[in-house]
């Protein structure tokens, strides 16, 4: 099969949803859906009423009415819920969740990826973080059960997920190593999932989708086609100025004097090591303009991967004022982005867009009260006593440090999970009346976005990005990677 030029990359929370997935892949081009927090994505959607009805529209296509029938009986608000009330709360999710958290996630994975392959014959992809593991199973099976095409993974080293994905193909159950950032027992936890109970007196064919891994090294790279539990069928290359979590820097931590972390030519990818694999690779991270087609090609890369140019254009899930307020931004040369190496829980830099009223301010980062009550970046850790402990450097510090974390691990740390959510026009209402802040993210080509307008336009569509970036596929290349250099600070 020739796999598509253009990748849309999977970002955020339902930033790229069914429908700018469905926008690309009818372009003939790969549209990706984010398979972050899906079950909470879908849960809030149908609790402001599901204007449209596509959400229950998908949740009658799921294979077992029964399960689509709950959730809409457990969410779905007729009208919407008034605006200055909650969102019911979810468990969040962990090594023992219920059934009906499990039934939500893998409802909610088939509801995207069967609203962005419907009526057409284009191929969609799933895009998942290996940081998030627990619902990592669900979501596959999910996606599965909607056809999914392709399986994209980054943020980690996910050598098991080729495996899981022919043995569910295979209607088999499945097995995952769950990491744990402290060990006292020796013991590693591991999830299961077992698809029977769903398939049931069902025939449904499960294809095996492809696995494209996401990866910041040759390395790695390497790593995953030698070591994985099952074919890993291309790569996705990642610079560090891709949006969303960036693999850290090789070596010490090191700071800009703006308080960066430092890159170095230790950590452009080594191309030729990747091509020499022998697997198909694409080119992301400040690769989503014109012209830079061709020069990944001519580095012998099948494609690119662009994120920030279809995040902000007319499908992405972005709430609207926030997405007109950075494409004013960028058309007034003022866009900008801030790779925090303290924002996120994962441990992995972030990059921050500097929108006013949003996380990125820090007088918005501390008038907000901490709380944790989704729970996707939790990190799992062994109790004394053996069992499961779950902690986020993002919750109160006393929380924090009482299930044994160190209090300077929590220093600036922001929600991810709840900011995402508010990017979406998805915000929790707390108690007080407030709502959670957005936090943005986009790589830094977020500065030319504005590049996509058309003349007299304060918007543009995922068919005019994939139009501009197809343009420049046969043009003259400069077929050299970025180089990375700057004034170092040390990191105490």
């Amino acid at each position: 099969m020739a796999h598509p030029r253009i990748i849309q990359g999977g970002m955020g929370v339902a930033v790229s949803g069914w429908a700018l997935a469905r926008a690309v892949s009818q372009q003939d081009q790969l549209g990706t859906v984010s398979g972050t927090a899906l079950a909470h994505v879908l849960a809030r959607r149908l609790q402001l009423g599901d204007a449209d009805g596509k959400m229950r529209h998908a949740l009658e296509h799921l294979p077992f009415a029964d399960v689509g029938a709950r959730i809409i009986q457990s969410y779905f608000i007729p009208g919407g819920k008034k605006s200055n009330a909650p969102f019911k709360g979810i468990a969040m999710p962990s090594l023992s969740s219920s059934q009906a958290f499990v039934e939500l996630t893998v409802a909610a994975n088939f509801v995207e990826i069967f609203l962005a392959k419907e009526g057409h014959s284009g191929v969609v992809g799933l895009n998942l973080l290996e940081k998030i593991q627990v619902t990592t199973l669900p979501s596959l099976f999910g996606a599965m059960l909607a056809g999914v095409d392709y399986v994209l993974m980054g943020a980690g080293i996910p050598r098991a997920i080729p495996g899981v994905l022919d043995r569910l193909a295979e209607r088999q159950p499945v097995e995952l190593k769950i990491d744990a950032v402290s060990d006292a027992t020796g013991e590693a936890f591991i999830q299961h999932f077992d698809p029977a109970p769903f398939l049931k007196g069902n025939n449904i064919v499960l294809k095996r989708p492809y696995f494209f891994a996401i990866v910041g090294s040759a390395t790695l790279a390497l790593t995953l086609a030698k070591k994985s539990s099952g074919r890993v069928d291309g790569f996705v290359v990642e610079m560090d100025t891709a949006g969303g979590h960036n693999a850290p820097p090789r070596g010490p931590l090191q700071l800009t004097p703006a308080g960066e972390p430092l890159y170095g030519p230790r950590d452009v990818p080594d191309v030729e090591k990747i091509r020499a694999i022998g697997l198909p690779f694409w080119l992301a991270g400040s690769f989503g303009a014109p012209g830079k087609l061709a020069e990944a090609l001519a580095l012998g890369a099948a494609g690119i991967q662009a994120g920030t140019a279809f995040a902000f254009c007319h499908e992405s899930g972005i709430d609207a004022t926030l997405k007109r307020r950075v494409v004013e931004l960028s058309r007034n040369g003022q866009a900008r982005v801030f790779t925090d190496p303290f924002a996120s829980p994962t441990g992995f830099p972030f990059k921050v867009i500097q929108v006013p009223t949003t996380l990125s301010e820090k007088d918005t980062y501390e008038s907000r009260t901490r709380i944790c009550d989704m729970g996707y970046l939790r990190h799992l850790y062994h109790k004394t006593d053996g069992s499961a402990g779950y902690r986020c450097p993002s919750e109160p510090q006393a929380d924090y440090m009482n299930k044994g974390g160190a209090d300077n691990e929590t220093a600036g740390r922001k929600c991810i999970c709840n900011g995402l959510m508010a990017t979406a026009g998805l915000a929790q209402v707390r108690s007080d009346g407030t709502t959670e802040p957005p936090i943005m993210t986009a790589g830094n080509e977020v500065s030319n976005v504005a590049r996509f307008l058309k003349p007299n336009s304060d918007s543009y569509t995922a068919k005019d990005v994939v139009n501009i970036l197809l343009e420049g596929e046969t043009a003259v290349p400069d077929s050299k990677l970025p180089d990375s250099s700057a004034e170092v600070i040390p990191c105490a």
